[in-house]
């Protein structure tokens, strides 16, 4: 698929999730994920995500006090003032 915003934003859309701070919380996010998968938690396109109560940009880490499952668009519906953000 073309990008449609220009050269800036093609060099934006290349750069985007490449620094180092953000390909570790990546790493993190997706370890939740996988762990959650072993335990039985969640599946493969089962419609839920691996929540962090504490995001791991502010400290939160993978442990199991710290992770949770919920819907997804509980999870990343608050980003466009829907439900499910505290």
């Amino acid at each position: 698929m073309a990008n449609k915003g220009g050269p800036k934003k093609a060099a934006y859309d290349k750069a985007y999730g490449a620094r180092p701070e953000q390909k570790e919380a990546r790493a993190q996010r997706t370890a939740a994920r996988r762990e959650a998968e072993r335990e039985g938690k969640v599946h493969k396109g089962d419609g839920k995500d691996v929540d962090h109560k504490t995001p791991i940009r502010k400290g939160g880490t993978n442990a199991d006090r710290n992770t949770r499952v919920v819907d997804k668009e509980d999870n990343r519906g608050w980003r466009k003032g829907k439900k499910g953000y505290d």
